[in-house]
């Protein structure tokens, strides 16, 4: 979503606009060098870890974890806007992936072919989001509402938790989905497959990570719980006892490589990519507002996407896999002091020594703790808290994030996705096909007037109803206002006027049009009139459009509540009674 600038408007001009990284190193100050160097160093540390155990999580061999990181730092820092966020392999993404490039492989695929499945998936992401920034696409993100995000990535971690258990326990499975994954791991465990030696040491990770997490947040937890793995695997010849380690990585930079894919390749991995970029602009979108507004600055949608499109068609060229913000990790920076993107940069140069000069440092990590990792990562995703409060404040709300989480669990990543996204847009359509409705009256002592249900004491006057429609007056809704006006009308023998508040109604569409024709005829004939008060002048202007005024009395429009009650008034001399006095 999002980038963070100063001022009203501080993009700069020209062509500037779309490369933020010139504008910063034009105007970059001398003093923020040794806080962006000391923070791109405490970030390098949650890198490296997280990068390995993420491209695991989708399916890659861990190196790619590092090229990945390398390239989508080194890309965001000249095409990103924000100064703060920090981009690389995500959890959340990891899933998404693994179920995009999983289907196209042979048994045992190539993990070259994986490789370049992935850094194709990378490249088609980089693009549809640069596209989309460029045709300032950015509200495409809020395709997925709160309710329904928080659902997915409740779903996303039950997931990747119940995937990762036994790698956590020293073995592996052949299952697909949450259910055969669960099931696989318990038949497992029960028959006796479970390294005893691993699952301590797999176990013992992820409680040090949390834990640290929970006590020392400040200290890099994830780096101190690596280190002390791999000491242990080393001193004490833990892979004779079977413990799996990631082994030797390939040394030096990440060579440049053009994805070669088959053409059957494309569709699926197009899919994939529209879904990935769905998601990680949603994600971005959330992360950016957060630190915009600690920093009181304001957020820039659509360049963000073209900078998260230019970080990862550089990860695509250069062996790596789709990335997105990360949430964690720009907070180690934020608080780590980082002011720019050479925080980035910094931590791509660190992960470049380490590939260049030191693969062998990381042999001796195990494969659980790595298992670890992943883990933690995604109970950070979980919000058992916010489905808790959906469930006190909406009931609907909540309805639907369990709904999505059940589709990522149940029928997959990709899927649960495609529901989530189904869902908010269903969401919107209900509010307008069901909307709000109340009829009014004066309450003593409140200024205007108000919803009889919540105020049954309400005053009305004799032979009118004043009702409020929340919504647009569209296709989806027409027939239900046409029907609840008609039902006033009959079940109000003295009727004579209907004013409707028509300050909600912020469309009306030709079907709606059709309906108000033949619904205010059908009022005429009984003697009661259709009245529009504060209707919106470009609601106004499509009634004229519609010619609607030659069947509703131009005369029936009125600016505001006050003057269409006073108006019925005047032509009529009614007062105002207490509500226990009316007939109906």
């Amino acid at each position: 979503m999002a980038a963070l600038t100063n001022g009203p408007d501080a993009r700069p001009p020209g062509w500037q606009e779309y490369v933020p990284g010139v504008g910063l190193a034009r105007s970059y100050e001398r003093a923020w060098l040794p806080k962006d160097v000391v923070a791109g160093l405490v970030l390098s540390a949650l890198l490296v870890p997280q990068g390995m155990a993420y491209a695991q999580l989708a399916g890659l061999p861990p190196v790619t974890g590092l090229y990945t990181s390398i390239l989508c730092l080194l890309g965001y820092a000249v095409f990103g806007p924000s100064r703060v966020l920090v981009l690389g392999p995500d959890s959340s993404l990891g899933p998404m992936i693994a179920a995009t490039v999983a289907p196209l492989l042979l048994a045992n695929g190539d993990p070259a072919r994986a490789v370049a499945l992935a850094s194709m998936l990378a490249i088609m992401v980089g693009v549809v989001m640069a596209v989309a920034g460029l045709a300032r696409f950015g509200f495409v993100a809020d395709l997925l509402s709160k309710p329904t995000q928080i659902g997915y990535m409740n779903g996303l971690a039950l997931t990747i938790v119940v995937g990762q258990l036994a790698k956590l326990f020293g073995f592996s499975i052949d299952a697909d989905g949450l259910v055969e994954e669960a099931r696989a791991f318990v038949s497992g465990l029960a028959n006796g497959e479970a390294n005893t030696t691993a699952a301590i040491l797999g176990v013992g990770s992820l409680a040090g990570i949390l834990l640290l997490n929970r006590l020392l947040p400040k200290l890099p937890s994830v780096l101190i719980v690596v280190v002390l793995a791999a000491l242990a695997v080393s001193t004490f010849d833990l892979e004779s006892d079977g413990v799996d380690t990631i082994g030797v990585l390939p040394q030096g930079f990440p060579p440049f490589s053009i994805p070669s894919i088959n053409w059957s390749d494309v569709a699926p991995l197009f899919l994939g990519a529209l879904a990935i970029a769905v998601v990680a602009l949603a994600d971005t979108m959330s992360t950016a507002s957060s630190f915009a507004a600690r920093r009181g600055e304001r957020v820039r949608g659509n360049q963000e996407m073209i900078g998260i499109g230019a970080a990862n068609i550089a990860a695509g060229f250069f062996q790596g896999f789709p990335v997105s913000t990360s949430g964690s990790r720009t907070a180690v920076a934020d608080q780590a002091g980082s002011r720019s993107q050479v925080t980035g940069v910094v931590g791509a140069g660190v992960i470049t020594v380490v590939l260049v000069f030191a693969t062998a440092l990381m042999q001796h990590v195990p494969q659980p703790t790595l298992g670890a990792i992943v883990i933690a990562a995604a109970l950070s995703l979980a919000d058992i808290a916010g489905t808790r409060r959906l469930w006190h404040q909406r009931r609907m709300e909540f309805a639907l994030s369990i709904i999505a989480l059940l589709g990522v669990a149940l029928l997959g990543v990709l899927p649960g996705i495609l529901i989530a996204v189904g869902l908010s847009i269903l969401n919107v359509f209900r509010r307008v096909w069901w909307p709000h409705r109340a009829e009014l009256g004066q309450v003593e002592g409140i200024a205007g007037l108000h919803d009889t249900e919540s105020y049954p004491d309400a005053d009305l006057l004799p032979g009118l109803v004043v009702y409020r429609f929340d919504a647009p007056l569209i296709f989806a809704n027409a027939r239900m206002f046409g029907d609840a006006v008609r039902e006033m009308a009959e079940d109000h023998p003295d009727l004579r006027w209907i004013i409707v508040a028509a300050e909600p109604i912020t469309d009306v569409d030709t079907t709606a049009s059709d309906m108000l024709q033949e619904l205010d005829a059908w009022l005429n004939a009984r003697g009661v009139s259709l009245v529009f008060a504060e209707m919106k002048d470009p609601v106004r202007q499509k009634i004229e459009r519609y010619e609607l005024t030659r069947t509703i009395d131009p005369a029936h429009f009125l600016p505001t509540l006050d003057e269409a009650v006073a108006e019925y008034r005047r032509q009529t001399g009614a007062n105002w009674r207490d509500p226990k006095e009316k007939t109906r």
